[in-house]
């Protein structure tokens, strides 16, 4: 069974009225109250992007009616849906959602582990890059830091800086351990330096602890400011999905995402009047789903 691989560019996503009070009728209510919680509106389209994401998967691949489950959260805070209301005859399905940038996404696979991060290439606000490097010195391996400043321009050190964040990213996402865990346990040899848009890569490896890990990463980038990671873990039987080509991630619409959607609430126009007053300055930080 194919994996998924979805984007949503909330970036360019200016809510109507009737689309985003019934992308609020749509989601759990929890997560209603914690969009709306949300002070810049990047940040609420971002999460609730996320949260629809999620729940097309649900609805679309493990069987269910979009109103026929209640996604949970692991005590660190990231979605899932309980093994008990796995529906019967599908795949148990892992998934997880990243948003920073422009765009929220979502990757999935019936087995493995998965973690997915995306990270725009973006300058470090006021102070300069090799700055911001000395500041995040501790993030990245001595070999890390070499292939980094390896890279060319500053600019282009920016990219490959971000490339290794959002695959150490990815795999603390897929392993569910949250910020506790120390980043310089893992070390990425990257391959190729390069990539073209339009194409998904295999060839990096990872190394926790000095060793090599039997993990896939997939690499891509949305655009070229935008890089893309996808941590896969092991797989459970003898069957190796790394056998069959890599899933590319498709750019859905907001009509997609609601496409089999079946609203949860009653319309709340204050839900409304309360996002048309949210400042749409972009939040810098990316939030770990």
């Amino acid at each position: 069974m194919e994996g998924v691989r979805w984007a949503f560019r909330c970036g360019s996503w200016v809510p109507t009225r009737s689309e985003w009070t019934l992308a609020a009728r749509c989601v759990q209510p929890e997560e209603k109250e914690r969009i709306g919680q949300f002070v810049f509106a990047k940040d609420a389209k971002s999460a609730m992007a996320g949260r629809l994401l999620i729940r097309k998967l649900v609805s679309e691949k493990m069987g269910h009616a979009w109103d026929g489950f209640r996604l949970e959260r692991t005590a660190r805070g990231k979605p899932y849906l309980p093994r008990l209301s796995t529906a019967t005859g599908h795949a148990h399905w892992n998934f997880n959602v990243s948003h920073q940038g422009d765009y929220a996404v979502l990757a999935a696979e019936p087995g493995p582990q998965v973690g997915v991060d995306v990270m725009k290439t973006s300058k470090p606000g006021s102070s300069s890059v090799q700055e911001f490097f000395r500041i995040m010195n501790r993030q990245f391996t001595d070999q890390e830091w070499t292939n980094i400043r390896a890279a060319g321009s500053d600019w282009d050190q920016l990219g490959m800086f971000y490339r290794h964040w959002a695959l150490k990213e990815s795999f603390i996402k897929a392993i569910g351990t949250g910020l506790g865990f120390d980043l310089q346990r893992v070390e990425f040899h990257i391959s190729p330096s390069q990539m073209r848009e339009g194409q998904v890569y295999r060839q990096t490896r990872m190394y926790l602890d000095n060793e090599e890990e039997d993990w896939t990463f997939e690499e891509s980038l949305l655009d070229k400011d935008h890089h893309i990671a996808v941590a896969l873990g092991k797989q459970e039987d003898d069957g190796s999905f790394c056998d069959t080509p890599p899933v590319s991630f498709t750019l859905l619409s907001f009509s997609d995402l609601v496409s089999r959607a079946t609203p949860l609430l009653e319309e709340d126009p204050a839900y409304w009047e309360s996002f048309q007053k949210k400042k749409d300055t972009p939040s810098r930080q990316s939030e770990r789903l």
